[in-house]
């Protein structure tokens, strides 16, 4: 398979399932050569994962993410028919094969910017376009090698403080995203893009 067309096989897949004979382990392996491979700036390598798999998945989505999501939303006042329906979506992403919890280690950044005060600023900027390369990269990966599914989702920092608390992660990382992956269950639409002309300018 070409990289492009590696490329657009990446969707967001959002109804997955367990229904894959891959391996637990060829999965865990699959996610750190590609987190491993994804460059940052000054080769830091501040990117930090927690990989979830099976029974994992469902705790961390129906327990953790649903308890702390729905005392914010009603906390907010957001209506009883919503919080429902949230909860309803957060069951689905409950039955995907694994979640890969992506982090960028702040005591990177933060010592990248002691080291190098000229690009001080730029440092957490780099950081995000770090986690955003791995993140993609693995969901590249697990496309292109293993024929799985995945979607990305942002339920940071809301659930920050349970998951530092369930998975005892260092408070130096930093929540960033969630990656869940599984077998494809629904195939998504085809995907519309924006004209060419609006969005690039060539020059020769």
């Amino acid at each position: 398979m070409s990289f492009l067309k590696a490329l657009e096989n990446r969707r967001s897949v959002y109804v997955l399932g367990r229904n894959t004979e891959v391996t637990d382990e060829k999965i865990v392996e699959i996610l750190k050569e590609a987190v491993r491979q994804s460059p940052s700036s000054f080769n830091s390598q501040s990117a930090r994962v927690v990989i979830l798999l099976n029974d994992q998945v469902t705790t961390f989505w129906n327990e953790l993410v649903a308890t702390d999501l729905e005392a914010t939303m009603v906390a907010q006042g957001v209506p009883a028919d919503a919080i429902a329906a949230t909860k309803e979506k957060l069951a689905m992403f409950g039955n995907s094969k694994g979640t890969a919890l992506f982090f960028e280690d702040q005591d990177v950044v933060k010592g990248l910017q002691e080291n190098f005060p000229l690009y001080a600023e730029n440092f957490p900027i780099w950081s995000e376009q770090s986690t955003g390369i791995a993140s993609v990269n693995a969901w590249t990966a697990l496309s292109a090698e293993l024929g799985l599914g995945a979607n990305l989702q942002h339920y940071n920092p809301v659930i920050d403080a349970s998951v530092e608390k369930a998975y005892g992660v260092p408070v130096s990382w930093k929540l960033r995203g969630q990656l869940n992956f599984g077998s494809i269950e629904v195939a998504p639409e085809a995907k519309d893009f924006m004209a060419d002309e609006d969005r690039f300018k060539v020059f020769n």
